[in-house]
């Protein structure tokens, strides 16, 4: 008898290999969420996307619909978000500033280490490490002649090494059991007007993601929070509804492993790997020392530094009980502060390169 292997999935009709996608990722999903695992149901659709990425398979999910999803996350943490937050949040933008630009510097030394110490072109060392979004990065690195495919495994391998790590080191500070899914929807009567509303505020989220990088994420976040705070919205979710983003945001991720990225840069995966854990760390240990800066717990602080991730660090933040609002808005102040240096940061990036490789 023939041996079934994942390659047989790409000759599979595109209606069975999206039930694959769903009822794999589903399962997945469920099976690590009982162990306590933070954000399994996007771990397991995340990693059965990838097996399916890499062998082949045609199918792949819309962007607008990643985006509703984001849209979903956004919703989640703008509920979470009060005035005594912002006041909060306002009184520590200058650690936040430092933060970022600590960050950014810190993403510089470790693409131009990679560029310096690899065979990885210098631009896409320089794109690839940036710990922005990874769309806007991969997006602004083909604008500048550089190996989009490269850039987007690269940018794609760190949002599965943060998700991984961060989801970890959630579950041995919080415990198995003490996560839920969702925390939303047992805070409020459920109402189809509150429900109608809210998934209006995403959709349109999601519209804006053609505008603004992470924009269906921060919009629905800035729009959400501001009519939750005047009283005109009282968001409304249910775990249908959040078990379903988590699903289509970690299958978009998992499908960009295609089968051609990955044996385009097969023989730098391991150097990308370790760049990228490096980065991790490095950023990461910041977390010790700005907790007691901050006042907050190390988790939330942890969530908050990781490189990129935006969307999965919120889900985790939400649903680990950490300070969501505190995690989106460094990472959103970092995204912002890369997309306007990414450039100036890789050209500068080439020329020091340029000048050691003398």
């Amino acid at each position: 008898m023939k041996r079934f292997s994942f390659i047989a999935l790409a000759k599979l009709p595109i209606g069975l290999q999206w039930a694959v996608l769903a009822g794999g990722g589903g399962l997945a999903g469920y099976a690590l969420h009982q162990t306590g695992l933070p954000a399994a149901l996007l771990l397991g659709p995340l990693a059965v996307a990838i097996c399916m990425g890499v062998a082949g398979t045609r199918i792949r999910v819309p962007r607008l619909m990643f985006r509703s999803g984001q849209g979903i996350v956004g919703l989640m943490v703008a509920k979470s978000v009060t005035l005594g937050v912002l006041l909060a949040l306002s009184e520590d933008w200058y650690l936040m500033l430092l933060v970022t630009a600590i960050t950014l510097l810190i993403s510089a030394g470790v693409g131009l280490g990679l560029a310096c110490f690899s065979s990885i072109p210098a631009d896409a060392s320089a794109w690839g490490t940036a710990p922005g979004a990874a769309s806007a990065m991969i997006a602004m690195a083909e604008e500048n002649g550089s190996d989009g495919r490269l850039v987007a495994c690269m940018q794609y391998v760190r949002v599965v090494c943060v998700v991984m790590l961060g989801a970890w080191i959630s579950h041995l500070f919080v415990g198995a059991g003490d996560t839920h899914l969702p925390p939303i929807a047992a805070e409020l009567p459920f109402t189809w007007i509150g429900l109608g509303m809210s998934l209006a505020i995403a959709f349109l989220g999601a519209l804006s993601g053609n505008l603004l990088p992470a924009g269906a994420l921060l919009t629905t976040v800035i729009l959400g929070s501001a009519l939750q705070l005047t009283g005109w919205l009282d968001i409304t979710l249910n775990g249908t509804l959040v078990t379903l983003a988590y699903g289509v945001i970690g299958s978009y991720i998992g499908l960009r492993f295609d089968r051609a990225t990955v044996k385009h840069v097969a023989r730098l995966i391991p150097v990308i790997v370790a760049a990228n854990v490096v980065l991790i760390l490095l950023c990461s240990a910041l977390a010790w020392p700005l907790s007691y800066l901050f006042g907050k717990d190390f988790l939330s602080v942890f969530l908050a530094t990781s490189p990129g991730g935006l969307d999965a660090m919120a889900i985790i933040a939400v649903e680990t009980g950490s300070d969501a609002s505190f995690v989106v808005a460094l990472q959103t102040l970092r995204l912002i502060g890369v997309v306007l240096t990414g450039s100036f940061c890789a050209h500068l990036i080439m020329k020091w390169n340029a000048r050691v490789s003398r």
